[in-house]
């Protein structure tokens, strides 16, 4: 007779919380277990005491009475298909009335239209109630308002209501039936004859241009996330924000303000800072230091001209708009720049107390006193999304049908602006990381705090759309870095090896929903980097949803006329060799342009710090300029289009 095992306190918090049991490696063939103390460690950094089995009770009932005392789901994310328009609006009560109750629900549309409907919640125990509305919700970002009222109490909830469609935009409604090819480059490593040491938007535009003539579908780039841009800070996947820019890359030469300032032209054409600018240029690293200590005296120079604008210009009017976009988060990450220069550090941790709270008092007080330099950053990051917007007009007109191909991180810095500004999202003891796999024997901690998934959801997701919305601002697609991030991330307590981490599962239809929402809404595609240990049955769900893969030529055992109808091919990623690194034995990492320009060093080796090797500062070995003009580079793009239609 077969004994039934019952589960341990500890296992079934595990359940409720998300943490994964056990999980199939990469190999497919050797399932690894979730040990008791991992979990444990990982509830810890979430702040959940499951130390022993009556902490785990204690646990578990307090997870339930929360539950409980949750009348409304915060929010409730619904697939608009062709039937759901015929359906009522239907509310779900988590804790339903016994008796019979007078109930009311507002909607709010995203639109500023209000509905409203009332009646009787019926007697018992019934969870979920249809509701006749004349007209369903269309897709997008409403607020429900339920009031119910018993003869005991009136309970009032809210919960947003996010109407998404089935799937996302994919490269045949932007392509038809042709295939197409693009550039993918590392936008601070490209050189040519005018930046500034550093990449920057107009040397952007020129790839676009370019790309366009060579009969290229789109231009990639890394993430362009906000950096510190000093230091080890450098690295695009560990931004101090995903949400905003990085100023490096402004070129300060096209800022309008530079028009009304003949002071500061002059100083640009000072033979000194020339010669500084050279020896930037000719440097074959890229200084992101250097190069910023020389920008942003011009910047503040341009910011000071822009202050005294006359009110009611329309570049004043479209400045006032983008920060009545973008705030609050804006004008929160402006603060942050603001603090880490006054005083000199970009870990918050490092900050007096009082600073470290976003919500202070004494950082309201900061912010007041400090208020011209707190502008300054919000308007460089206005300049930045202007400037990156005449590239994508760039691309229109030179006939790309995609565009700008962007990518998002899949995680933040620890001691950035986005963990200071929302803090409750973030789990700050413990990394994300990857479990031990053939690439790395012992796993990997990248040393980014994981969200929390049900503070996510407690905030209706507000900061996952924002990445998502940020991502697709000015581009035709975006890649989301390690998307199997949307299904569930491998945690590292503190103090653990990654061989003691453990996957912990986030709620991937809702999150799936939103990015096809903000697809639609931007007229973009997805790729979803899927490399790595991959979980039976997301690849399928990502297809469903119009997501293309990831297919790099190295890894796959099949010809590229046998990937999937939903993918892009790639020769390798920035985390792997380029294809002469290979030729030549040499251990090197690259982005599509690296291979046309034939680089060999690397340009990051994962796990090696910067005393071994300067990740994300090796520069191309070509200008912009001679990569055009070279027959050699223009043999191979013509080889790598081949077939394209």
């Amino acid at each position: 007779m077969e004994t039934e095992v019952r589960e341990s306190a500890v296992e079934r918090l595990a359940d409720a919380i998300g943490i994964v049991p056990k999980y199939l490696d990469q190999t497919g063939t050797e399932w690894r277990e979730t040990a008791a103390g991992s979990r444990i460690a990982l509830f810890a950094a979430m702040g959940i005491d499951a130390s022993s089995d009556a902490a785990s009770e204690r646990a578990l009932r307090a997870l339930r009475l929360e539950e409980r005392r949750e009348l409304l789901a915060p929010v409730r994310v619904v697939e608009l298909t062709d039937d759901t328009a015929t359906r009522h609006l239907s509310v779900r009560l988590a804790s339903p009335p016994n008796a019979d109750a007078q109930w009311r629900l507002e909607l709010i549309l995203e639109s500023g239209e209000t509905g409203i409907a009332e009646g009787r919640w019926p007697r018992g125990r019934r969870a979920e109630l249809a509701i006749p509305w004349p007209e369903y919700p269309a897709l997008g970002y409403h607020r429900l308002r339920f009031h119910i009222d018993t003869q005991r109490r009136e309970r009032v909830a809210e919960q947003m209501l996010i109407i998404v469609p089935s799937r996302c935009v994919t490269p045949r409604d932007l392509l038809g039936d042709a295939r197409a090819f693009g550039l993918v480059a590392n936008l601070y490593s490209v050189r040519s004859e005018r930046n500034w040491g550093v990449g920057d938007f107009t040397d952007l535009d020129a790839l676009v241009r370019w790309t366009g003539a060579l009969g290229g579908a789109f231009v990639g780039v890394n993430p362009l996330h906000a950096l510190a841009n000093r230091g080890p800070d450098i690295s695009p996947y560990s931004p101090v924000s995903r949400i905003f820019r990085n100023s490096v890359y402004l070129n300060v030469d096209t800022v309008p303000e530079l028009r009304d300032a003949p002071n500061v032209a002059a100083r640009l054409d000072h033979p000194e800072l020339l010669a500084e600018l050279e020896a930037l240029r000719e440097d074959p690293y890229v200084r992101y230091e250097q190069v910023m200590a020389l920008k942003m005296p011009v910047l503040e120079a341009l910011h000071s001209v822009f202050e005294r604008r006359q009110a009611g210009s329309e570049r004043a009017h479209a400045y006032d708009e983008f920060v009545r976009q973008e705030d609050p988060e804006l004008t929160r990450f402006a603060t942050f720049l603001a603090i880490a220069e006054s005083v000199n550090s970009w870990s918050w941790r490092d900050w007096p107390a009082a600073l470290q709270d976003a919500t202070s008092e004494t950082v309201k007080r900061f912010q007041r006193e400090h208020a011209g330099r707190v502008d300054l950053h919000r308007w460089i990051q206005f300049e930045l999304d202007r400037q990156l917007g005449l590239v994508a007009e760039s691309a229109r007109r030179s006939g790309l049908p995609i565009g700008l191909y962007q990518d998002l991180a899949i995680g933040t810095s620890p001691t950035g602006a986005d963990t200071w500004s929302m803090p409750n999202l973030f789990v700050q003891r413990a990394s994300v990381g990857s479990p031990p796999d053939p690439y790395s024997a012992s796993g990997q901690n990248w040393g980014l705090p994981p969200i929390d998934p049900r503070a996510l959801r407690r905030d209706c997701y507000r900061y996952f759309i924002r990445l998502v919305r940020s991502g697709f601002r000015h581009a035709g697609a975006l890649r989301i870095d390690h998307v199997m991030g949307l299904f569930r991330l491998f945690w590292v307590p503190h103090g653990l090896t990654p061989a003691d981490g453990a996957f912990v599962r986030y709620r991937a239809d809702d999150l799936l929903g939103i990015v096809a929402l903000e697809s639609v809404r931007a007229g973009a595609f997805i790729v979803g980097e899927d490399l790595g240990t991959v979980e039976e049955g997301v690849r399928e769900r990502l297809a469903e949803q119009a997501i293309l893969g990831y297919r790099v030529v190295w890894f796959e055992p099949d010809p590229p006329a046998r990937y999937p109808a939903l993918a892009l091919a790639a020769v390798t990623t920035h985390d792997l060799p380029t294809i002469r690194g290979v030729w030549t034995g040499a251990d090197a990492s690259h982005q599509a342009l690296d291979d046309l320009a034939g680089e060999v060093d690397a340009v990051n080796l994962p796990g090696v710090g910067p005393d071994q090797h300067p990740s994300w500062m090796r520069k191309m070995s070509m200008t912009i300029e001679e990569m055009q003009s070279s027959d050699e580079v223009s043999k191979a793009v013509r080889c790598s289009g081949r077939g394209r239609k």
